[in-house]
């Protein structure tokens, strides 16, 4: 059963941010749907299994943006 967890990217400003954040998070195993919503800074990521934060954070990094949060 997919799992969705939401997290808080800071630094997004435009489109160009999305995609890179986006394209990262779909590169990782398992994960099936990014959903981002700029005016909020959130992320939403449906995966297969539970991601490991250390390893959202690093796809986060890879974009160029900082993982401000996790919730559920």
């Amino acid at each position: 059963m997919p799992v969705t967890n939401t997290y808080t990217v800071a630094g997004m400003t435009c489109g160009h941010c999305v995609q890179a954040v986006t394209a990262e998070l779909t590169a990782l195993p398992g994960v099936s749907d990014v959903r981002v919503e700029l005016p909020t800074g959130t992320v939403s990521v449906t995966s297969d299994a539970p991601l490991a934060l250390d390893t959202v954070r690093a796809a986060v990094d890879e974009a160029g943006y900082e993982l401000a949060g996790a919730g559920a």
